[in-house]
């Protein structure tokens, strides 16, 4: 009896091992592409890190395991084993699925803004910067010309005494217990 129950289990613990085995490389799908020379696999590769994947977005032919990307790397092989050029490629993946799948889209009106944009942002930003800095250091200085108001009159000699009376009494009664009110401000 005993016996029976150690075999049984050894088999299922076995059959879960193969199952475990076989689920795993299911997952571990390996392209097998035979070229003619070691110049046609470079420009494979190079071409797969360059064409973006249409349904993952982020991420190139080459990292994307989704079945478009799979159909856009044997279309770029059956096109270099046809003896085409990179220009050739690419004009034909973009004449198919438009700039969005290159990650190094051509310089044309409808990409100015991708490719001007950003360096003219940041020089509008650094020159802003520049600016403000400037202003900020003349301000400082005193040179920049502003005028300061001289309407605005000196204390008299009665505001002066209020002032150091409450000056004292503040510093007095923050040694104390932080509270600077007292029975004269209330009234």
């Amino acid at each position: 009896m005993i016996a029976y129950q150690i075999k049984k289990a050894t088999l299922q613990l076995a059959g879960f091992i193969i199952a475990c085995l076989l689920s795993i490389s299911s997952y571990a799908a390996i392209e097998v592409y035979d070229f003619d020379s070691p110049q046609q696999e470079a420009q494979y590769r190079g071409l797969i890190e360059e064409f973006r994947c249409p349904k993952c977005q982020n991420q190139n032919l080459a990292g994307s395991d989704a079945p478009i990307a799979q159909d856009l790397k044997q279309k770029t092989y059956d096109l270099i084993k046809d003896g085409r050029s990179d220009g050739e490629i690419r004009a034909y993946m973009q004449e198919r699925y438009g700039d969005f799948i290159s990650y190094k889209p051509p310089v044309r009106p409808s990409t100015w803004i991708l490719w001007f944009f950003p360096p003219l942002l940041l020089i509008i930003l650094v020159a802003g910067w520049f600016w403000q800095s400037k202003r900020r250091q003349l301000v400082a200085s005193g040179e920049s010309g502003l005028t300061v108001n001289s309407t605005a009159t000196a204390l008299s000699s009665a505001e002066k005494a209020e002032l150091d009376r409450l000056l004292s009494r503040a510093e007095s009664d923050d040694k104390k217990d932080h509270d600077i009110t007292s029975l004269e401000d209330k009234k």
